[in-house]
């Protein structure tokens, strides 16, 4: 089919027509404009995370993002943006946020990858450290002393060598045990990975000092695990209840062929995990707070193994291994990796490459005459923390220049001030302390150049940057004006109450125990028992016997609707039928019967005081539409809307 030429450009001028233009305000509050390119940026990031269909429609986005707008007008007006407390905590996102900006890619990549190989994989090892000063530069003696305990160490052996020259204080020699990476400090792990099994590495230094390592194995990292688990906390409701006896008579039903998952739905004080039959998200070697969990984890070897009852800080557990799996592939630990490299040590090796790359884009020079001049006002003072400049210092003189910017002899002379405590009692030549300084603060003036200028030239990170600065001036006026406001307000919030009253009600519910067997003959004979008006005191001293624990017990209120309850039960004082329920069959008796009725407010105040936040959100933004004149531009609006189907 031929199209003509007439069409293609009719076509091409339709969707020129369409697209939104860099300078397109889709609106106005009160004058200021609000860029179209922002509004379509933020609804394609939300698109994904709404549920509701509805929430997609364009003109209802539209509305939200203007209230969105009109709540930063009404901070700013209030002068929020001026807090002491909200510049502080702005400021420190920004610096953290910059830094996830400001990194050479070429060199993170290597050293991700490199950070991958070394996370699914552990090295065994001891080591020797003599300790000296970071700042010491005449140090062979030390490294010719740690040669001749290296040759030691192959010809006696690591322990001999250990005992005898361990200190503590200036020489330490450790066992390590299995690490991997991230564990050590950088060169120190550098150089454990590169040493081969058995052998023992050169001298090597790092910040504390001279090392030498002795590997004595290597193996891959343990990997992932999922678990289910049945838990009873340290901390009962029912005071009767012993935390150690309850978690060992479940695990005798256990021993006694009743379903894992069914008995954790039924007693498991987890309640995140319970209704799932105890099953948790699979977790990697040093990911939970709790060694000791971790460590029994691991230790199961099959699917269907179960551990045997233990104690964490969280209460009493069974541990039952659903499957392990070997370490997650690179692209699925890539982001987490990128950012542990810029926490990590490895960030100076980013941070030198990057500045390097920017100290030519921004023709970064430095003035030799000056760094001479420097090197000759320097004196020995400056090891005594004693150094000052004289008078005729030349302050305005210019160290170097980077960009449209010149930095002053003062800057310079400011961190070599600051910095003298590091020197104290050294003897290096000063020429050394000056060349030094000057490396570092070179570097520093580069990368603080690029970041003060980083929201002018990266556009993603001036979006994100306003998104926050934005975001958390709305959090502290959504506290000032909505949610404080409902919480102090107890006269108004009690008349709210009054006002919905219907809205907090509680379903039937009952003071009962439940009595539970995966045996049906066993909560037969049970109910016969109850029937006599046998209590449940003796029942269960009757059923359970000769170690056999036959019958559980769970007493307390329940409401309609309770995961332990069968969802045919019928609240109705007495002894009920047998129920089976959760793979086990169980006998209620209702002592008394708590029937539907409205909450108190004590009671509901939790849901009162969130509805009463949104009651009084819901008025104020409409005196904000009253306060603040918008102006929406239907031509722009309409661009967007082409530009957003068309996407």
């Amino acid at each position: 089919m031929k199209v003509s030429i007439t069409a293609i450009l009719f076509f091409m001028t339709c969707f020129s027509q369409a697209q939104v233009k860099n300078n397109d305000v889709i609106f106005t509050v009160d004058g200021d404009p609000v860029m179209a390119s922002e509004f379509i940026r933020v609804y394609n990031k939300n698109l994904d995370l709404v549920q509701d269909e509805s929430q997609k429609d364009v003109d209802a986005y539209l509305d939200l993002f203007i209230n969105y707008q009109l709540k930063v007008k009404e901070a700013r007006r209030l002068g929020l943006d001026k807090d002491s407390k909200y510049i502080k905590e702005f400021n420190n996102y920004k610096n953290q946020l910059t830094k996830n900006f400001m990194a050479d890619s070429k060199v993170t990549d290597a050293l991700v990858k490199e950070a991958y190989e070394r996370t699914i994989n552990d090295v065994k090892a001891s080591h020797i450290l003599i300790r000296i000063d970071e700042n010491e530069t005449d140090t062979l003696v030390v490294y010719n002393r740690m040669l001749k305990l290296r040759q030691r160490v192959i010809n006696e052996g690591y322990e001999a060598v250990q005992k005898e020259v361990h200190n503590g204080q200036t020489i330490f020699a450790e066992d390590l045990g299995y690490f991997g990476g991230f564990k050590m400090v950088y060169p120190f792990e550098t150089v454990a990975f590169e040493t081969p099994v058995g052998e023992v590495s050169m001298p090597f230094r790092t910040r504390f000092g001279y090392h030498i390592v002795k590997v004595f194995d290597k193996r891959k990292a343990l990997g992932e695990v999922t678990v289910a688990h049945i838990m009873v906390s340290q901390n009962q409701k029912d005071s009767t209840t012993n935390p150690e006896n309850r978690i060992k008579q479940i695990y005798q039903k256990i021993q006694q062929g009743e379903k894992f998952q069914s008995l954790a739905k039924q007693f498991s004080d987890d309640k995140s995990s319970s209704s799932k039959g105890g099953e948790l998200a699979l977790f990697t070697g040093g990911q939970l707070s709790s060694k000791v969990f971790e460590d029994v984890a691991f230790s199961l070897e099959n699917s269907g193994d179960i551990s045997q009852p233990f104690q964490s800080d969280y209460g009493w557990h069974i541990i039952k291994l659903i499957r392990k799996k070997g370490l997650r592939p690179f692209e699925e630990m890539k982001v987490e990796l990128q950012n542990k490299v810029k926490r990590d040590s490895r960030s100076k090796l980013i941070n030198s490459a990057l500045a390097k790359q920017l100290a030519s884009k921004y023709t970064a020079k430095v003035n030799k005459d000056t760094v001479a001049y420097f090197k000759t006002i320097m004196s020995d003072a400056y090891f005594n923390q004693a150094w000052k400049v004289t008078e005729d210092f030349n302050s305005d003189g210019i160290i170097m220049t980077l960009g449209n910017r010149s930095v002053r002899n003062k800057e310079f002379m400011m961190q070599l001030m600051k910095n003298q405590r590091n020197y104290f009692k050294k003897n290096l030549p000063l020429d050394v302390v000056v060349d030094k300084e000057l490396d570092i603060f070179f570097e520093t003036q580069v990368l603080k150049y690029h970041e003060d200028n980083l929201e002018f030239e990266n556009e993603d990170f001036a979006f994100v940057l306003k998104e926050y600065r934005d975001g958390l001036l709305l959090f502290d006026l959504m506290e000032k004006e909505v949610w404080n406001a409902a919480t102090k307000d107890t006269l108004g919030l009690e008349s709210f109450y009054k006002n919905n009253k219907d809205k907090y009600v509680w379903q039937d519910r009952a003071d009962m125990v439940i009595m539970s067997s995966a045996s049906k003959t066993n909560v037969e004979k049970v109910k016969q028992s109850f029937e006599k008006g046998i209590s449940v005191e003796d029942i269960m001293s009757t059923m359970n016997i000769k170690g056999e624990l036959n019958i559980i017990s769970t007493a307390g209120i329940f409401e309609q609707g309770h995961p332990s309850l069968p969802e045919n039960f019928k609240f109705k004082e007495g002894i009920s039928q047998i129920y089976n329920h959760n793979d086990a069959f169980h006998v209620i008796i209702v002592k008394s019967l708590l029937p539907a009725g409205f909450k108190t407010l004590e009671e509901a105040r939790g849901k009162v005081v969130s509805d009463y936040q949104n009651f009084i959100e819901e008025n104020w933004v409409i005196k904000l539409n009253e306060r603040y004149d918008v102006k929406v531009d239907p031509t722009v609006l309409n661009r967007v809307k082409k530009q957003i189907q068309n996407n």
